[in-house]
């Protein structure tokens, strides 16, 4: 059985999410997605709309999801290669080259699957700001003169 694992915050759960959680899991057999935690993304400067426990049973919800755990700091990836004998560790690849990753290539194969262009949680909340500040700039009234 080939294992594969993951890694994100996966809020606001959009295509993109789907078509790389599925990329991955054609890969192997077993996809286990490392949830970044409430608390991680604090430290990491992130703040999602939904919570962990939520955000856990969406990816649970999906059916190329076999295991969601707990992403708790940037050091534990190589214990979660060896714990849940990980055979390749997928992440986009806006991550390519980057240390916290290319480090697991000592454990494991490390694959960077291309990104799904036009779609993405930063956009996303860029897009819902701008439509509400929209809304409300239609909502002024026309002076009278």
């Amino acid at each position: 059985m080939k294992r594969i694992l993951t890694y994100g915050t996966f809020d606001l759960l959009h295509y993109g999410h789907i078509r790389i959680l599925k990329r991955a899991k054609e890969l192997g057999d077993y996809l286990i997605v490392a949830l970044s935690t409430d608390e991680f993304n604090a430290i990491k400067h992130k703040k999602a709309y939904h919570n962990y426990e939520t955000r856990k049973k969406m990816l649970e919800a999906i059916r190329y999801v076999d295991l969601v755990i707990p992403e708790n700091n940037w050091e534990q990836k190589i214990n979660d290669v060896k714990n849940y004998y990980v055979d390749t560790v997928v992440m986009g690849d806006d991550w390519t080259g980057n240390e916290k990753f290319e480090i697991l290539k000592d454990y494991c194969e490390v694959v960077y699957l291309p990104r799904t262009e036009g779609i993405s949680t930063t956009k996303i909340k860029r897009d819902l700001k701008l439509q509400v500040a929209k809304n409300d700039i239609n909502q002024i009234p026309t002076p009278k003169i």
